[in-house]
């Protein structure tokens, strides 16, 4: 919704009560004792600056890459073309000028913050007494908190593995020439909405998620709920062959792993080689506040632009984005743990 509607909320005087409003609910969530206590924390100060400039530039580049397709709608050159055309300006004085304010002001602002914010240090390491929760620095929470989805190889190993090659293949991947020296959404559509859902979606929640909804014992307490160290969380970790076998069949697991886990090798192997085909089948749906949604059109363009080899690997990375969502549903509301647990070759997904 937010890219279809991208042309309306970023408009100036849209996005100054769009602004407003996050910073009226922000204040009203100061009023809570817990959550001022939880932000104001020396540790948690950088990453909720970070949290507004994030959605600061975000609209930035969104709005202009509205601006440039409306511009190039109408024949216009677009915002970069006009600046280009407009001002150049030399290396030396003019740019290693500006850049020598800017590394004055951002000394002076890591002074005050040194001064006024107490350095997050805590009493020396106790092997005896381990922090409660016991969280890794904020740029590795993502990754803590995939950890309760996944086994330690795939949330620690493959899945960033994934995310380095999946970084350097992009431009192989996709050619498409436009859009290079300029914002635009309507040319990238597909690129811009991958890259927000992995790095917005994925990324910064898990890593709002793993700050301020983590607490003792890495349970899960809301925004207003007050860290009780003592709370304990019943879980019951169920298994895909659990369920099959076991409330479906009302029999014992089978003792061979491979008649275990058929089920879920299965339904692994259908994700990743079924998946991209029906992609291209699926009907034209309307929907409402939307429109049409043609996703076998688009996807059917997208195998002819990109060729069949791109084409399979553009989805199998995106399907490896949509696991996690899927599995953190299956968690949440089913207590499902791993599709495939083979725990003789200590193999979990």
């Amino acid at each position: 919704m937010a890219f279809r509607y991208v042309r309306v909320w970023t408009k100036p005087r849209f996005s100054k009560f769009l602004g407003l409003g996050i910073l009226v609910i922000f204040g009203l969530f100061l009023l809570n004792a817990h959550f001022r206590h939880l932000v104001s924390l020396p540790d948690n100060v950088p990453i909720v600056a970070m949290l507004f400039l994030v959605a600061f530039f975000t609209w930035l580049s969104l709005s202009r890459g509205a601006e440039n397709d409306m511009r190039k709608e109408a024949g216009q050159p677009t915002l970069e073309e006009e600046d280009n055309g407009s001002e150049k300006v030399f290396v030396w004085p003019n740019l290693v000028f500006v850049e020598f304010i800017a590394s004055i002001v951002g000394s002076i602002v890591l002074i005050a913050w040194s001064i006024l914010l107490k350095a997050p240090l805590e009493e020396p390491a106790n092997v005896s007494n381990t922090p409660n929760p016991s969280k890794a620095p904020w740029y590795f929470l993502g990754l803590q908190e995939m950890l309760v989805y996944y086994d330690p190889w795939l949330a620690g190993v493959v899945f960033p593995t994934l995310i380095i090659v999946g970084l350097l293949a992009i431009p192989y991947i996709d050619r498409n020439p436009k859009g290079n020296g300029y914002f635009t959404v309507k040319e990238r559509s597909f690129s811009i909405m991958t890259f927000f859902f992995g790095f917005h979606v994925l990324w910064v929640f898990m890593i709002i998620g793993g700050t301020f909804l983590r607490g003792p014992g890495w349970n899960f307490f809301g925004p207003f709920e007050v860290w009780n160290p003592h709370k304990v969380v019943p879980l019951l970790n169920v298994n895909l062959s659990d369920i099959i076998y076991v409330k479906m069949l009302g029999m014992a697991l089978p003792k061979s792993w491979l008649v275990r886990e058929i089920w879920g090798l299965l339904l692994i192997g259908g994700y990743f080689s079924m998946l991209p085909v029906i992609f291209t089948k699926l009907p034209a749906v309307q929907l409402p506040w939307f429109g049409k949604l043609d996703i076998s059109g688009f996807f059917k363009k997208l195998r002819v632009s990109c060729g069949s080899v791109r084409y399979y690997l553009t989805v199998f990375l995106i399907l490896c984005l949509m696991s996690l969502p899927i599995k953190m549903v299956l968690r949440w509301f089913f207590n499902l743990k791993y599709i495939v647990t083979i725990p003789e070759f200590f193999f979990n997904i």
